[in-house]
């Protein structure tokens, strides 16, 4: 185990120090279709993009959810290129260890996924560009499945000193049904310590329920039920007015990081109430009945 770990420890640092902003808009444009069919599995529906700034720069902060599967960002990623353009710039912040992996550590820079450094996030936004952060990472997304309706960043609050370090407005984005599609039943961060993971800045090693091959490691890949996903885009949070200097007053860390997580639990917590059970939602969304009537409602609008 400890050779597998130095050798990724070492294709891993090699990887998050290459250049990272190589951001490909025809390489974007091409991934569309990817995307469109991951919204299209989970019937997502996205709301409030009215709620975004016409322009950038400016932070969008979702909940992780999905296990290592992680789906959440497919959903704002399909509709932001079909709405401004693969062009249009938009960057997002990745787990350092995707980095580190063969052949697709090259190729997530080219898609304009960054390695999660404060350092990555403040050029991105100082070019003008959108940042989208997942702040509880890990923790989150490995999140048990009984904890798949909390928002759980774990305490973390990079993302908010690095908003009051550029100014720039902060969109929160609560995203349910996703954590629904997997089941985790323990991020296992006791073994993840007893396996040397944290060398690679790994601080789980999750157990989950593998669809189809039963309890395995959340890294051994599974097949992810159909559940219905929503994502909600809330109105933009200024924190501009506390100035540069609180980003190194814990006071106000604490007092952003409890009013965005509170927007987001509140606003989960109604997503959880429309949609209770979200894997049955989206199976009674493809009954064949109900998909006639979808296409019979739209030829009537036309």
């Amino acid at each position: 185990m400890q050779p597998l770990i130095d050798a990724l420890d070492r294709t891993v640092i090699e990887g998050i120090h290459r250049d990272p902003f190589q951001r490909d808009p025809e390489l974007v444009r091409e991934y569309l279709p990817a995307l469109k069919a991951w919204t299209l599995y989970f019937g997502a529906e996205l709301r409030g993009w009215e709620n975004l700034p016409a322009a950038g720069p400016y932070l969008v902060i979702g909940n992780h959810s999905g296990g290592a599967e992680t789906n959440d960002a497919a959903f704002f990623m399909a509709r932001w290129i079909e709405e401004k353009g693969a062009e249009a710039p938009i960057y997002g912040l990745a787990y350092d260890l995707l980095f580190g992996l063969p052949g697709v550590g090259k190729f997530l820079p080219r898609l304009g996924l960054l390695p999660a450094s404060p350092e990555n996030a403040r050029k991105a936004l100082e070019q003008g560009a959108v940042v989208i952060d997942f702040p509880g990472g890990d923790y989150e997304v490995f999140r048990p499945w009984t904890h798949r309706n909390k928002i759980e960043f774990g305490g973390r609050k990079g993302f908010i000193k690095i908003a009051l370090e550029t100014g720039v407005p902060v969109i929160p984005m609560t995203i349910h049904g996703a954590h629904q599609s997997t089941f985790v039943l323990t991020r296992g961060r006791e073994l993840a310590h007893r396996l040397g993971l944290e060398r690679l800045r790994v601080k789980v090693f999750p157990l989950i329920w593998n669809i189809p091959f039963g309890l395995t490691p959340a890294y051994v890949p599974s097949l992810q039920l159909p559940a219905k996903v929503t994502v909600q885009l809330g109105k933009p949070l200024d924190w501009s007015h506390y100035g540069p200097g609180a980003a190194h007053d814990e006071r106000v860390l604490e007092s952003c990081y409890r009013e965005i997580t509170g927007v987001m639990q509140r606003t989960l917590n109604e997503l959880a109430r429309e949609h209770p059970y979200p894997v049955l939602a989206r199976l009674n969304e493809l009954r064949p009945i109900n998909i006639l009537r979808r296409i019979l409602g739209r030829q009537k609008v036309k």
